[in-house]
């Protein structure tokens, strides 16, 4: 069960990938300047494929929840338990920002009226990315997870924090700009990267052993015998 639901979550994470590339590059969009989301306007000719992208993320992200939930079960892990919930949590809040779409532009406050559209898209999109930040942490800190897991969440946490810092901090002080949607994009790489590497090791192997292949055993203490 846990593979196959990691191989259909790392199949989905990239057809889901092409799709949102598609749509974003043959879109109408202002290309940089603009959020990835304004694919998915409902003027947008490319709206579906957009939106079929983000249900597929959606999807391999519950996918790996289902996966890593399937690896747990049985230890004692809070922090990979975490990881399920949160994981679980950024896949219903993506299907929320791929059913509640933007208007032109996707405006958000402070620089920008914004409608309530607007707000639900925007937090939905912002808590789904947030919670698969933190799921890179629990995995980061899991105390039994294999360690190219743990590494691989502490590399993409290492890139995600500061990248979504400078996301937050450009969108108060500049507001929409090119500046915003490089690291927008930057940011997203790094969250379907960490996605899909992730669903890979699940696939191929199992990923909660404290200690790896090959590391020197604990060796049991040697009872001496009086003569």
């Amino acid at each position: 069960m846990r593979r196959l639901a990691a191989l259909v979550a790392a199949l989905c994470a990239v057809a889901g990938t092409v799709a949102v590339t598609l749509a974003v590059v043959a879109g109408p969009g202002p290309g940089l300047a603009g959020y990835v989301s304004e694919a998915g306007v409902v003027d947008s000719d490319y709206a579906w494929t957009y939106r079929s992208g983000v249900f597929a993320l959606a999807g391999a992200l519950l996918l790996l929840a289902v996966a890593l939930r399937g690896a747990v079960a049985g230890r004692a892990d809070p922090a990979l338990r975490v990881a399920v919930t949160l994981l679980a949590a950024a896949s219903l809040y993506t299907v929320l920002s791929a059913t509640v779409t933007c208007s032109a532009g996707c405006p958000l406050p402070p620089f920008e009226k914004a409608t309530v559209a607007d707000l639900v898209h925007g937090a939905a999109s912002i808590v789904a990315v947030a919670a698969v930040v933190l799921t890179m942490l629990a995995v980061a800190f899991s105390p039994v997870a294999r360690r190219p897991l743990r590494r691989t969440g502490v590399v993409a946490a290492a890139v995600a924090l500061p990248l979504a810092g400078a996301i937050a901090l450009a969108m108060l002080l500049v507001g929409r700009s090119s500046l915003v949607g490089v690291l927008e994009r930057l940011l997203l790489l790094v969250v379907v990267g960490w996605a899909l590497a992730t669903a890979v090791q699940l696939a191929v192997r199992d990923p909660t052993v404290a200690r790896d292949d090959g590391a020197s055993a604990v060796p049991e203490p040697t009872v001496h015998r009086r003569r």
